[in-house]
């Protein structure tokens, strides 16, 4: 139990930044190079590799090297399910009502 705890902490710890959210929330919609996720993400590409890199370790990413390009993409496709249920959980916290998952 305690090795599962530690594991599910890297995970989210691995999430736990906006810019790394929003590279989420965007590979949901299908893979990307990195020079597509620097600009939706507005940083300069040795940042964002930074926090690629955090999520590839974090088993979050996986990415493929095509030529001069590398392309990322969701490890696990069920993540979407993983955003709606924090989405439910703010709207219900914000409603002070329980959720309704």
């Amino acid at each position: 139990m305690r090795a599962n705890a530690s594991q599910r902490s890297a995970i989210v710890k691995a999430m736990a930044h906006p810019t790394r959210l929003l590279v989420m929330e965007s590979l949901m919609r299908g893979e990307q190079c990195v020079n597509d996720l620097t600009a939706m993400a507005g940083c300069d590409v040795t940042t964002l590799s930074k926090h690629l890199s955090v999520m590839k370790k974090a088993g979050l990413l996986v990415c493929e090297k095509r030529g001069l390009n590398v392309y990322y993409q969701i490890a696990c496709p069920c993540f979407a399910d993983f955003f709606r249920c924090i989405d439910l959980i703010g709207a219900t916290r914000d409603a002070q009502r329980a959720c309704a998952c």
